[in-house]
């Protein structure tokens, strides 16, 4: 399916390019319940924007760099490695007293040409994984306290290994390898798998489970499991119950890539107007309290400042209007309803 294909490749869009500079609104920040944080992904390019870059700072405590840290973007030519853009990203974070986790070592998207046009031998490939990981984390070793080390490698349909470079140059042990590495790589980060789709009952969270029981049998050093919470506001069945599965073998559950779609019109309007805002606030409210709930959950994601910085309307036509901020930087009912769930409301 061409969305699900989609869902969670939230990099996929144009900028901003012609928004002039807006007003940040006053905002009480987030404060989550006990030890968790709560973060938002940014964009190296947007922080030129003084409302953006000032909002994201008064509302959240944490910063995902959205696109700054995949593969085309740190490696975009074979052995050539570049951070500039991460490196401002997650230099502003810090400025800011802000804590940063890292998106996204291994991932069968949003990769360099060259490395995609590659035909490895297995050993050529194990090379290149370990290298390209070690390096990329080296270099933010203490400054990034988080990594998703892989990315969404479970197919929706069946549950399994999906079909990746990866996995046709290395085999299934790829991910353990990726786990490993980052270990070696950086000893006190914690090591995240991400994915989609799997924070409700269904075919891929028990295929994320499979794989995620596997690893720690196998001893892989995996800490927690991500979910990434791209969702409508449709119900989600079984949304308690899967939580607390993954909670049981001992891993930390983080939401990492929040936002909340809504039927929207041509201007990208809500078509349903505040009924539609007053049942996004709700999912919102949903996932937060779930994450409150549960002592396993460390952390909480939305994905994006507001709604002109949304992936959403490319990959769901018609949909859209998914963040706690209009793209005025306005604050939405969905900020609210977060901010008081997260704080165990």
């Amino acid at each position: 399916m061409v969305v699900a294909l989609l869902v969670g490749v939230a990099a996929l869009r144009g900028t901003l390019d012609g928004v002039p500079d807006r007003d940040a609104p006053a905002v009480s920040p987030l404060r989550p319940a006990g030890d968790r944080y709560a973060g938002v992904a940014i964009r190296a390019d947007l922080l030129d924007d003084e409302g953006y870059a000032e909002l994201a700072a008064r509302a959240y405590g944490a910063v995902t760099p959205e696109n700054e840290l995949k593969w085309e973007r740190t490696q975009p030519e074979r052995g050539r490695y570049t951070f500039d853009d991460a490196d401002r990203v997650v230099d502003w974070a810090r400025s800011h007293g802000m804590r940063v986790r890292g998106h996204a070592l291994v991932w069968h998207l949003q990769n360099p040409r060259w490395l995609t046009d590659l035909r490895p031998s297995r050993r050529r490939a194990i090379a290149l994984l370990r290298d390209h990981i070690r390096t990329v984390m080296g270099h933010f070793r203490g400054r990034i306290h988080e990594w998703d080390v892989v990315n969404e490698a479970v197919e929706d349909d069946r549950g399994a290994l999906r079909d990746t470079p990866w996995l046709r140059w290395i085999g299934p042990e790829y991910v353990d390898l990726a786990f490993r590495f980052a270990r070696e790589a950086d000893p006190r980060a914690r090591l995240v798998y991400n994915d989609y789709g799997a924070e409700q009952e269904g075919t891929k969270a028990d295929g994320v489970l499979r794989l995620l029981r596997g690893l720690k049998a196998r001893g892989v050093p995996v800490d927690a499991v991500g979910l990434q919470g791209h969702v409508s506001t449709e119900r989600l069945p079984g949304f308690t119950a899967t939580l607390e599965r993954y909670a049981a073998l001992g891993l930390d559950v983080l939401f990492t890539e929040v936002d909340v779609r809504v039927p929207v019109g041509g201007d990208g309007a809500p078509t349903g107007g505040e009924a539609a805002l007053a049942d996004q606030a709700g999912r919102y409210a949903t996932l937060a309290r779930g994450c409150v709930a549960l002592p396993a959950c460390k952390g909480f994601v939305v994905w994006g400042v507001d709604d002109a910085d949304s992936w959403v309307p490319e990959a769901y036509p018609g949909e859209g209007a998914a963040l706690p901020f209009d793209g005025d930087l306005r604050e939405k009912p969905a900020y609210g309803a977060l901010r008081d769930a997260l704080a165990g409301g």
